[in-house]
């Protein structure tokens, strides 16, 4: 046995199964102690209540604890780069919308962690971000009417957003690229302002998640126009996408759980195995439903593929409307 270990290719392979066998026992030994995942926005948003639900399964499932961790700052990339320099082990996942995985690489210089480099898991659940206009503001009653009123007042009509870089201002960005139309972008910290001034009349529309406007759309004081949805929503069917008057156009808020880099692919298969049971159970789909939430989920490398489609969404509006954080 010595005399073979000193050959190199040898001892590389004996090294590797060793890696390799040693990975296949914590996978089925995983988990044998509380699990933390890393939410980078703060708590009471769709982005925290998503992981939760999952979370709360996932517990039961396991007989360990999943915690949420809220760790904000930074649009998300605080937690983000927490969750990227931890031990790549299952211990430590992170759950975020957008921003810290595939948009903010595109808009910041320098960050602490490469998105690229996670290892996706699963995208759990989509909510679409929807056309939202202050109805006294506002008189149109389709996309075309509403496209028809921002060129008759080019630069006047005010575009409230949850601030720069969001998916919100990216919607917003979008939506002016493709209609030839320009807004008077308002940016706020985060949706509950800038809703709160889109019901004041303070300014006249907003790309916004519809999971958070749509009760205030359902009490009258805002009126929803169209789903940025590729396709109709189950739960809304006469509202129209914008697709449907601007081909191609989609814009969805999306809630994923990744790892650290290296962490090994039967832990990732596990979780996404039973994150995917969790997304199948009928009383979880009646919780994303009030979210305004449709479940995603499917394998790995489903999530992997629709993130870098994403990446590169975002990031061609990024350098079309050159957008500058400020």
């Amino acid at each position: 046995m010595r005399r073979l270990l000193r050959h190199p290719l040898t001892f590389v392979l004996c090294a590797a199964a060793l890696i390799v066998a040693v990975s296949e026992s914590r996978a089925q030994n995983y988990p044998d102690r509380p699990v933390k995942i890393i939410v980078p926005f703060p708590a009471g948003g769709t982005a925290d209540a998503v992981p939760r639900l999952v979370a709360d399964f996932l517990s039961k499932k396991w007989g360990q604890p999943v915690v949420i961790e809220n760790r904000t700052g930074a649009a998300g990339n605080i937690g983000a780069e927490a969750a990227f320099r931890a031990d790549p082990d299952g211990y430590t996942l992170l759950s975020a919308p957008p921003p810290p995985l595939v948009i903010n690489q595109s808009l910041y210089p320098k960050l602490g962690y490469d998105a690229n480099k996670f290892e996706p898991i699963i995208v759990m659940a989509q909510v679409p971000n929807a056309l939202i206009v202050n109805p006294d503001k506002v008189k149109a009653s389709t996309v075309a009417e509403f496209i028809d009123y921002v060129k008759n007042n080019p630069g006047k009509v005010t575009s409230a957003t949850q601030g720069n870089g969001t998916t919100s201002h990216l919607t917003s960005e979008l939506f002016a690229l493709m209609a030839k139309v320009k807004f008077n972008t308002v940016p706020y910290r985060g949706s509950a302002p800038a809703l709160q001034d889109l019901v004041a009349g303070s300014v006249d529309v907003m790309f916004d998640n519809l999971g958070v406007s749509l009760p205030l759309v359902q009490a009258g004081k805002l009126k929803l126009l169209a789903v940025a949805s590729p396709q109709r929503m189950p739960s809304l069917p006469n509202v129209p996408t914008i697709a449907e008057s601007l081909p191609g156009f989609e814009a969805v808020a999306w809630y994923a759980i990744v790892a650290p880099p290296g962490t090994p692919k039967a832990i990732i298969d596990k979780i996404n195995a039973d994150s995917n049971e969790a997304l199948r159970q009928p009383e979880m789909k009646e919780h994303l439903k009030k979210l305004s939430a449709e479940v995603f989920g499917g394998p790995a490398d489903k999530a992997a593929k629709y993130m870098r489609e994403e990446v590169a969404r975002w990031g061609n509006v990024i350098k079309a409307a050159d957008i500058k954080l400020q």
